[in-house]
């Protein structure tokens, strides 16, 4: 992309004086997707993707278009003049610094150099590795994708982006004739083809098999308020859905958010500490700078249960009086929106028989199947994959299909305690019909007063 640097920089200088601000964003990209279905390869889809954006501003209302053809961005440019002027609105951008910089995602093994044959070897490998005892079937889904990026825009900003991304994901589905239960796991990074490499296959699919195994002889679950333990999987579900959404600040400013009208105020615990962090190179959801060009930082959101800050893009910051998060995130042929990228709950200092020596009478919930958040009102619904009976401070008998629901601030405010264990996972969130990586997690979490049942 950088051959066509003078080329972006013509247009912005060509376009500038139409407009009260422009930025341009061009990206040229290969990806392989490859899907396995009872160690059957089903699918395999590699590409090459191009694509170029500019988004203008005047008299406070967005003009924005989009090509696959680099050489059409004049053509852009004028849609996206005709748009801003016919529509009316009140965009203000908060100040940023002026950026002119290059990055690289840090990669052992770059995934381009790694053969079909070789991404098929290691996705059977998992995919063997789960098939045994009552598991019928299995699915595996392998991604990665490799880009370069320029951004520019008329404050200056120029910034090069060379970035990479890995993702394995594995269901197992077992049956023991009426009854069906499933294992799920995920393993990747914003890396190259060493985040797979590195980790023990055999033993990643074989762990996925016994979750579903197990599943078939667990318990249905009691019904009522218990005190939970959450492995650092539901913590992470859990702080993203429930917490993560609800701090993007044009939720906020839709007064589509519980938190709305609560910074600086106390909405969990004292020792409820969570972070949103695109800077993290371990994290999915890890990038070096947003849509808008702006540097990422590790943003505390709550500092001993105290909303302290929220996610933004510029246009949201300034409606609200701040500097952007660096949350402005989108697919190249749509507009940036607020999103998060790696959320989580800080570590503690308790260790895992710490955490459950004094419960008498709980549960223990382990990794997530799903659920739904409404932010407006503050409540969700999670159902945990797997779960277990906590009986005098011991892990006894398995458990299955159960839920955890509640009102976001209540259960902030009843974390009791929180593990000196932490583990981001990998995932997708989607948000109006865009979808962008992220990562999530945090410790094991104690929380009093939980609401839990059935989830069926």
């Amino acid at each position: 992309m950088e051959e066509n640097m003078d080329y972006f920089i013509k247009n912005i200088d060509d376009i500038i004086s139409k407009v009260d601000y422009v930025d341009i964003k061009a990206s040229k990209g290969n990806s392989t997707n490859i899907v396995m279905k009872d160690n059957k390869i089903q699918e395999v889809n590699t590409g090459i993707d191009i694509g170029v954006r500019i988004r203008v501003l005047k008299n406070g209302a967005w003009g924005f278009a989009f090509t696959n053809d680099l050489n059409k961005l004049n053509e852009i440019a004028e849609t996206a003049i005709k748009l801003s002027n016919v529509l009316e609105g009140d965009v203000e951008l908060a100040e940023t610094e002026i950026i002119e910089d290059s990055v690289k995602t840090p990669r052992k093994i770059p995934v381009s150099d790694v053969s079909i044959e070789d991404k098929k070897e290691i996705i059977t490998d998992a995919s063997k590795s789960a098939t045994f005892d009552n598991v019928l079937s299995t699915t595996v889904n392998y991604s990665d994708s490799e880009s370069k990026s320029i951004y520019l825009n008329s404050e200056g900003s120029s910034i090069l982006m060379d970035e990479t991304r890995i993702g394995l994901f594995l269901n197992a589905a077992a049956s023991s004739g009426d009854i069906i239960q499933f294992g799920h796991g995920s393993i990747g990074g914003a890396k190259g083809f060493e985040a797979l490499k590195e980790q023990d296959i055999e033993n990643f699919g074989r762990n996925i098999g016994e979750k579903a195994n197990r599943l078939l002889k667990a318990s249905t679950p009691p019904s009522g308020n218990f005190s939970i333990l959450a492995d650092n999987e539901l913590t992470g579900v859990f702080i993203h859905e429930a917490l993560g959404h609800a701090v993007e600040a044009d939720l906020i400013l839709q007064n589509d958010s519980i938190l709305n009208g609560k910074l600086n105020q106390k909405i969990g615990s004292d020792i409820v500490n969570i972070v949103d962090d695109a800077s993290n190179k371990d994290g999915f959801g890890y990038y070096a700078y947003d849509g808008e060009g702006v540097k990422t930082k590790k943003n505390q959101l709550v500092k001993n249960g105290e909303l302290v800050s929220l996610l933004s893009s510029r246009e949201s910051a300034s409606k609200l009086g701040m500097k952007s998060s660096g949350n402005a995130r989108s697919i190249i042929s749509e507009q940036p929106i607020v999103r998060m990228s790696n959320t989580y709950l800080e570590p503690g200092d308790m260790s895992f028989e710490e955490l459950i020596e004094d419960v008498s009478n709980g549960i223990y919930l382990k990794g997530s199947r799903g659920g739904q958040v409404d932010t407006g009102k503050g409540i969700f619904q999670f159902n945990a994959a797997e779960s277990f009976k906590i009986e005098n401070g011991e892990i006894t008998n398995p458990l299955r299909d159960v839920s955890l629901s509640g009102n976001v601030l209540e259960t902030l405010k009843n974390v009791d305690a929180i593990g000196s264990d932490f583990k981001l996972g990998i995932g997708f969130c989607g948000k109006s019909g865009q979808v962008a990586p992220v990562g999530d997690g945090g410790p094991h979490t104690k929380i009093l007063n939980a609401t839990v049942g059935g989830s069926n």
